[in-house]
């Protein structure tokens, strides 16, 4: 990995959260992600799942995690089979973890290789009488390629069909959405990664640059940070492509008086940054583009200051569309007559603002973490208004990631990335 190492005590911690919501004498188990291919002999870079990095620190494929805090062998309440590694791997593929390199990484001292899984896990399940599946559950997933993890899931429920059987994902859910000062400094990490890589392209963007030389711009920055790049598929959109809210072909040329919209996150150490900054091309807004980006900067501050613990996520987006609405009506895109004759369940501001504002984020961009239940104290969110203007060939979008606090005031890992209109301004024209 590129990544410093993470210290052990984190996968500690975060398992025992784990197994203390357990039911009594059950069994839970993680699986690594698959390699995907391509074609040929060709495939995708691997990207560990990140629930099994959460509870072990393990990064690499052909790995599952076992929690059996009820067994009656306390060396197995917490395994670890990795793939075996031998000189002929280490030289065809590179170093993978020995058991004492998967100990240091993860703090669980029993470390089978990945042959003796079916062997010692029916011996685990003679005793116990549930099974954990860990099934994605999250509110946007759409899988439709069968993970490892499902193929598990498949031939356990053939091959112990007597268990009952439990969800992890509610549990997940729960801890992964409350971060821990490690994983808040990680983060840090990758939000200053982030930084440096804004701060590289507002001394290079001009009109003529062509979007994907901005994106290799903030790829070489991340890389030689430690990153392994890009935390999601970045947006990086001039002119009318900025109303195009996934737009991800990155192929237009970036020309003299439009806005380039920038949604770009580093990761680093599987953990995510979610920026969006609104530049001009030319290096100065016109005053048309300052006041609506004023308008949703003006938002987006005053949607971070109700992030506080106790808030309830759909009422806050209620609130923040009622912000919304004034600044539209001071710009002039909406009337009192679109307001008043609104579809409640559609109003009028959506015609220009029509996603939400906040969503987790952490291991995984749109990350786990409760979102019926209040807020509370070191759950992380994104912050993300927008006003797009098709018409005006203008679409504007700014987001910040910032932690609940106690105290009441939210902290934001982005508050050194420039934002302000004459900071943006004076850095692209120094």
């Amino acid at each position: 990995m590129k990544y410093h190492p993470i210290d052990k005590s984190l996968f500690i911690k975060n398992r025992a959260k784990f197994t203390a919501q357990m039911k009594p004498n059950s069994i839970a188990v993680f699986n690594s992600n698959d390699i995907y291919p391509v074609s040929a002999d060709s495939t995708l870079p691997f990207a560990q799942h990140r629930d099994i990095f959460y509870l072990s620190g393990v990064d690499q494929e052909e790995s599952i995690l076992v929690l059996f805090p009820d067994a009656m062998d306390p060396k197995h309440r917490e395994i670890l089979f990795v793939r075996e590694t031998n000189e002929h791997i280490a030289i065809w593929e590179g170093e993978k973890l020995s058991k004492e390199s998967a100990f240091e990484t993860s703090g669980i001292k029993t470390v089978y290789w990945l042959s003796d899984f079916d062997k010692v896990f029916y011996g685990l399940m003679i005793e116990a009488e549930k099974i954990y599946f860990n099934t994605n559950e999250h509110y946007r997933q759409a899988e439709e390629t069968e993970t490892r993890e499902a193929r598990f899931i498949k031939k356990c429920k053939q091959d112990f069909p007597a268990h009952s059987w439990e969800r992890s994902n509610p549990i997940l859910q729960r801890i992964r959405g409350v971060k821990e000062q490690e994983e808040l400094d990680l983060m840090q990490q990758a939000c200053d990664l982030t930084n440096k890589g804004f701060r590289r392209i507002l001394e290079f963007v001009k009109p003529g640059v062509m979007e994907y030389e901005i994106e290799a711009e903030f790829l070489h920055e991340f890389v030689r940070n430690r990153s392994k790049g890009f935390a999601y598929t970045p947006i990086i959109a001039s002119g009318y492509n900025a109303c195009v809210l996934h737009y991800i072909e990155n192929n237009q040329e970036c020309k003299d008086g439009d806005l380039l919209l920038l949604d770009v996150g580093a990761e680093y150490a599987n953990y995510a940054s979610d920026m969006t900054r609104t530049i001009p091309v030319s290096g100065r807004f016109t005053d048309r583009q300052k006041a609506v980006y004023n308008a949703v900067l003006r938002v987006k501050n005053e949607a971070t200051k109700m992030l506080v613990p106790g808030t309830l996520w759909a009422e806050y987006h209620k609130e923040v569309g009622k912000i919304m609405t004034s600044e539209l009506l001071g710009l002039g895109l909406i009337d009192k007559a679109d307001v008043q004759n609104e579809n409640p369940d559609w109003p009028a501001y959506k015609k220009y603002f029509m996603h939400g504002t906040s969503h987790h984020i952490g291991l995984d961009t749109h990350d786990y973490g409760a979102l019926k239940t209040p807020m509370v104290e070191n759950m992380v969110f994104t912050v993300e208004p927008g006003i797009y203007i098709p018409e005006e060939n203008m679409g504007i979008r700014l987001e910040d990631d910032v932690i609940i606090q106690a105290n009441g005031e939210p902290f934001n890992l982005m508050r050194d990335i420039p934002i302000e209109v004459e900071e943006i301004e004076e850095l692209m024209n120094k």
